[in-house]
């Protein structure tokens, strides 16, 4: 290029670079070293704002976090406890990192009270990456498992085992619309199953097992997705406890498997090494890089769990808030109808509908319209659904209750 040239490239590149000195200095301190960050004097951390509006989030998953979690990480989003990077950018096996990941799993097992001979995998996929490993790390092709199959997502399990052995399915709510869980005297479990699969809490639904199944000679394998930390469970009764983390601990993006330690190693050598229980176990977790951001959100609600007197005590909190909205349905005259069994209601999920179907789409505008959202119910069942997980304050569940007094008195009237 002749010097002419490069004289009139610099004369039209230079304003643009005089005008981007701001973005040059934000990719210069992005790129410098930890250290280098910490010295420099530019502000950029942006203080929690508590008065920021928030709304009752019902969505069935991904669902709320609380609210002082979320202030928590966004004061660390900049810095974490003054390290001088975020914890998406650390390196999973640096000093930082790791001592998030041992404390996430140790207030875990604490709140879960898990035995020694459990051990406890943090994996991606969700729990429905679990329906395939679970055959793939127990079953040969020709073995059989019992799946109960209770709703949706039971459903769902049964036809991903099935394609890697034999399923039984010793108990299927289908005929009755999946409004109820059938005694384990009525289950024809098969004699040449070992393991027992079952959903601790349909989604979809709205239907929960309320006690362990007890089943001689059996093991159990409980998927507790939706009221996973809702309430304690005691784990030593099962073979496998594993559920996704996005309804009632944390963002979307990974599953908790606990699994007793006898059931490790024992996968089919065409099982993929991500799937192989013993990968995750031998690796703690870490066989390659984890979902981290999602590990410390979850540690963080695991810390305030135990804060706030375990499971115990979040399972008295999650009754007296479903029960709240019950209420107003069962006293409503009709009006309102849930088609769910009393005993097997769910205190995460409670579908229910409007005698009159038209006034549905008007109910959830209306309490759209007062910061209450995603009200509607699942596309494959329709009607309303409210899920208040563990995140979900008691105010949020009064709220809800008020309002549907108030649509009742509004549009009673015209369906009497």
């Amino acid at each position: 290029m002749s010097a002419f040239a490069m004289q009139q490239l610099t004369a039209a590149v230079r304003p643009q670079l005089a005008s981007s000195s701001k973005s040059r200095a934000l990719r210069m301190r992005s790129a410098a070293p930890a250290q280098s960050r910490r010295s420099m004097q530019v502000n950029c951390t942006v203080a929690p704002k508590s008065t920021d509006k928030r709304i009752f989030n019902f969505s069935a998953g991904p669902a709320m976090l609380p609210v002082d979690v979320l202030e928590k990480a966004q004061a660390n989003m900049f810095s974490w406890e003054g390290t001088g990077m975020c914890v998406m950018e650390m390196s999973h096996r640096g000093k930082e990192f790791l001592s998030i990941a041992n404390k996430a799993e140790a207030d875990f097992r604490q709140l879960l009270n898990i035995p020694d001979n459990y051990k406890v995998l943090f994996v991606q996929g969700g729990a429905s990456t679990q329906f395939s490993a679970i055959p793939l790390n127990l079953a040969g092709p020709d073995d059989t498992i019992d799946v109960v199959v209770t709703g949706s997502w039971s459903k769902k399990a049964a036809d991903e085992i099935g394609k890697f052995c034999n399923v039984n399915i010793p108990w299927n709510g289908k005929e009755g619309k999946f409004t109820d869980i059938a005694p384990t005297s009525e289950w024809k479990l098969s004699p040449d199953s070992k393991y027992v699969v079952f959903c601790a809490n349909e989604t979809i639904q709205g239907v929960e097992f309320k006690e362990d199944p007890a089943l001689e000679g059996k093991t159990l394998i409980a998927d507790v997705s939706s009221n996973f930390m809702s309430k304690p469970i005691d784990i030593a009764k099962y073979g496998v406890v594993y559920g996704g983390v996005q309804k009632n601990i944390g963002p979307a993006g990974m599953a908790l498997v606990i699994v007793r330690e006898d059931l490790i190693g024992n996968a089919r050598e065409s099982c993929p090494t991500m799937l192989d229980w013993k990968t995750m176990a031998e690796n703690d977790s870490m066989y390659n890089t984890p979902p981290c951001w999602t590990m410390y959100i979850c540690g963080l609600v695991f810390e305030k769990l135990l804060a706030e007197g375990g499971l115990e005590s979040m399972q008295m909190r999650n009754e007296e808030k479903c029960k709240l909205i019950y209420d107003v349905i069962a006293e409503s005259d009709g009006f309102y109808r849930c088609p769910t069994k009393p005993a097997a209601q769910s205190c995460m999920n409670i579908p229910f509908t409007i005698v009159d179907s038209e006034l549905e789409a008007v109910f959830i505008k209306e309490a759209q319209a007062v910061d209450m959202v995603a009200l509607k119910g699942h596309r494959s069942v329709g009607g309303m659904r409210a899920s208040v997980y563990n995140a979900m304050p008691k105010e949020g569940c009064e709220k809800l209750a008020t309002f549907m007094k108030e649509f009742q008195a509004k549009h009673a009237a015209s369906n009497n």
